[in-house]
């Protein structure tokens, strides 16, 4: 609407006042709101204003007519919504209560939302009920809290939203309902209430002396024991569904925003009781709950997480430290991962140690008595906690020393609360083993060295760490040795009994004799490694990289799903900015290399130009097409294209020169080799290639080619790695007379078929025509009963093991899924 337009609605109310006409000045207003879809903003405010100055009884006749039109025949639902709207505005202080069960009805409708527009004045609504002396039920009450938190929204609504302290939280999530059943007395009302004061990063002092207070009314323990039970239930599907507008994220799996400064409030007064594990474990979940991805809008809650953080590097024990740690070798959220950084950088100050030896001696042992290993009585019962690879195993023995299956009652009934402990103790050495093992794999590039002494301490003969270490490849004064029985031992099996200086072993620059020596040693100790080192892919440096100089094309022209690229990248220590369908810029994928100076790219840009088919609802690619792979020195100035695709240029800024790339040669080999194996690993787990439903070629057929070339196309490293691995894993397998290695594929003998599993990407093909055969595997599946292997982690070989074990039997299938296809 014009200004002049409204000017003449200025007008029009002069004169309709004037004339005494509320009945046509009611149909000028509707018309009005009309023509403005709604939007009683900017220079609506001065014409409602002038309503509301108007006499009591003037508006008052205002009112009538407006009930008037909303009861007409020709008003459909808007004009009716703009007649309730105007008259919560118009009745202020007239004690008629005009359509109160029509009111009600439109602030039922509205509690069904996340949040309402603050132009559409639906504050008048509530304001209305609150006159006629009628409390907003709950659900109305939060979507006005949840609106009035909005930065864009207006005045009235803060106001409203200040007023509605009742109830003390949201209803909607299970934690809030279920912390509002227990906290009934007027002592916990209040401890809740302070709870949802926590509106900034930090608690202040004031803040933390009120905490206090509070708490000691109550009792630590009690608060403790009231308030961690709640926590477990954050992020539960919502105890009623939200409605979802158009483009709005995914309301219905985020936090509430309201409730959400309660948890925050939550997490800082736990901070302040007296350590205790089980806080330790509530803060660690709750900061990976509140960091799940939710469609268009990201983590659920950083702030949250990010207060989760700041509570543990406030709790002033070993496993608050300890969860810091695990949390920083899992955590991607570039926000959070610099406040743990800071937290645990604080640590190691304050005891005069690096960062990295801070990790080092935060590893608990978690009562381990020796390596993997721990018993505890339950009277005369014995339970044995043992570690199995990266997962613990918990068996039970009776008094007569016979093993059972289960917990027996016994220690159930008598012992609840230590079995409670034992089994927490369990998931807590699950979740370390699995941040352990990856912060090891990403030691090779940290270039850390160790005195043997402090390495045996921290690693070997740590109870929990001694686990992964023992089957891992160390070289000690430059001899490789490894952990077989008993003992350090070189490739002859002669004890190592000493030394000064101890590193991780990397294929990079070993002979391939010697290589392959060290896979026999470990299969001959029928070690299995926690990852890929003895069989680690060893990327060299090519002629076409030569002759290219500076930049690699050995990753280029790949296709890949943009999110689970985004998350993996961020795993493995490289940052990245998802491409969204927007104009504007972003840098390469990069990975800093700060004890090598140096700065990996994998150029990269977003696929199609359809939105909504190209794209998710907010805007950000499905795809993303790669390019080259180049390396700066670390303090280069970035690089950066258009999202939409076109060549990298750098940035320069307060007067700098242009940077060039680093030819490859230049690169250290080990450098290079672990930076394209991180590449190499993006693309073989993003890849659409992958897919097995994509036999079509995906949106319009348009990577179809791709798709073929990637899916049945030569080997990439990782897959020449897996080949290698099933010639000699095979004539182990019951199904070894079927099975057979031919170039890139397994051919699998089956009754009714041959089939041809690709070791790149699982695909197969089945005779007589190479006809494709699609098999979705599951989302994990379990490594079939191959026997040993020699490495964790390699999931496309346990997708290939269990595809050829079951179709060398393809008789016995029974899905009908895969059956309609054989």
């Amino acid at each position: 609407m014009t200004v002049a337009y409204i000017q003449t609605y200025k007008e029009l109310i002069g004169q309709r006042v004037a004339e005494d006409d509320p009945g046509t000045l009611a149909v000028d207003m509707l018309k009005a709101a009309a023509d403005h879809k709604g939007n009683f903003t900017g220079r609506w405010s001065e014409l409602l204003d002038r309503l509301c100055e108007l006499p009591s009884d003037t508006r008052k006749t205002l009112c009538d007519a407006l009930v008037d039109q909303y009861h007409a025949d020709q008003a459909g639902p808007v004009a009716r919504g703009n007649a309730l709207t105007l008259l919560g505005i118009v009745s202020r202080g007239i004690p008629d209560d005009y359509l109160a069960a029509e009111r009600l009805k439109k602030l039922d409708e509205l509690s069904r939302r996340q949040s309402v527009w603050y132009g559409s004045r639906y504050e008048a609504l509530a304001e209305a009920e609150l006159a006629a002396g009628r409390p907003l039920a709950p659900a109305v009450v939060a979507v006005f809290r949840r609106a009035g938190m909005e930065t864009y929204g207006s005045k009235p609504l803060a106001e409203l939203a200040a007023k509605l302290t009742d109830p003390v939280l949201n209803v909607g999530e299970e934690w809030a309902e279920r912390a509002m059943r227990d906290a009934t007395d007027p002592d916990w009302q209040d401890l809740l209430a302070h709870a949802t004061t926590a509106t900034a990063a930090k608690p202040s002092a004031k803040w933390d002396r009120r905490a206090v207070t509070l708490v000691d009314v109550l009792g630590a323990d009690r608060v403790r024991e009231t308030v961690l039970p709640w926590l477990a239930l954050v992020g539960r599907p919502r105890t009623f569904p939200l409605e979802r507008q158009t483009y709005e994220p995914d309301v219905n799996s985020a936090y509430d925003p309201y409730n959400a400064n309660a948890l925050r409030g939550l997490t800082w007064l736990l901070s302040l009781l007296p350590p205790h594990p089980d806080t330790t474990r509530a803060l660690g979940a709750l900061i990976e709950t509140s960091l799940k991805k939710v469609a268009g809008l990201g983590p659920r809650s950083p702030k949250v997480a990010n207060a989760g953080v700041v509570a543990l590097a406030r709790v002033d024990s070993e496993a608050a430290l300890a969860e810091l740690a695990r949390l920083a070798t899992r955590v991607t959220y570039k926000n959070t991962v610099k406040l743990l950084d800071t937290a645990l950088e604080a640590r190691a100050t304050a005891l005069g140690l690096s960062r990295e030896e801070i990790e080092e001696i935060a590893v608990p042992a978690y009562g381990l008595t020796e390596i993997g290993r721990v018993e505890y009585r339950f009277g005369e019962v014995t339970a044995t906690l043992e570690v199995h690879g990266t997962k613990t195993l918990l068996s039970w023995r009776s008094a007569a020393g016979k093993a059972v299956r289960s917990v027996p009652a016994v220690v159930r009934r008598d012992h609840a609360d230590e079995l409670k402990e034992l089994k927490a103790a369990a998931k807590d050495i699950d979740k370390m083993l699995s941040a352990q093992s990856e912060r090891l794999d990403r030691q090779f590039l940290a270039r850390r060295t160790w005195s043997y002494a402090t390495w045996r301490e921290r690693y070997l003969d740590h109870p929990l760490v001694g686990t992964l270490a023992r089957r891992l490849l160390w070289t000690v004064d430059g001899t490789t040795a490894g952990y077989a029985d008993g003992a350090l031992r070189t490739l002859s099996d002669t004890p190592v009994t000493g030394a000064d200086e101890v590193r991780l072993w990397h294929p990079v620059g070993h002979d391939p004799a010697e290589i392959v020596a060290w896979r026999d040693w470990l299969e001959r100790h029928r070690i299995t490694q926690p990852f890929k080192q003895a069989h680690r892919e060893v990327y060299l440096l090519t002629d076409a990289e030569r002759a290219t100089d500076t930049y690699s094309n050995r990753f280029a022209a790949h296709v890949l799903r943009q999110h689970q690229f985004h998350s993996l990248a961020a795993v493995r220590g490289w940052r990245n900015k998802l491409r969204l369908s927007v104009d504007d810029s972003a840098p390469p994928a990069t990975r800093q290399l700060p004890q090598w100076g140096l700065r990996a790219e994998y150029w990269i840009e977003g696929d199609g130009e359809e939105y909504g088919v190209d794209t998710t609802e907010s805007g950000s690619y499905l795809r993303l097409r790669t390019d080259q792979v180049r390396f700066y020195p670390i303090d280069a100035p970035e690089n950066s294209a258009h999202c939409y695709g076109g060549e990298y240029s750098m940035w320069l800024r307060d007067g700098q020169d242009p940077v060039d790339p680093l030819p490859l040669e230049s690169i250290p080999p080990l450098v290079l080799s672990e930076v394209l194996r991180d590449v190499d690993l993006f693309v073989g787990v993003a890849s659409v290639g992958n897919d097995p439903t994509w036999q079509d070629g995906g949106p319009g057929g348009r990577f179809q080619e791709y798709w073929t070339s990637y899916g049945f196309g030569e080997l990439n490293q990782s897959a020449e790695t897996r080949r290698a691995l099933l010639e000699r894993l095979i004539p182990r397998l019951a199904i070894a007379d079927r099975c057979t290695l031919r170039g890139r594929f397994l051919h699998v003998r089956g009754e009714r078929h041959t089939y041809k599993i690709h070791l790149g990407s699982g695909n197969i093909l089945m005779t007589p025509n190479d006809q494709y055969l699609c098999i979705v595997p599951k989302s994990n599946p379990s490594t079939p009963q191959a026997g040993y292997l020699p490495y964790e982690g390699d999931r496309t070989l346990a997708v290939i093991l269990s595809k050829a074990m079951m179709l060398a039997e393809d008789t016995q299938i029974t899905d009908p899924s895969i059956l309609s296809q054989l």
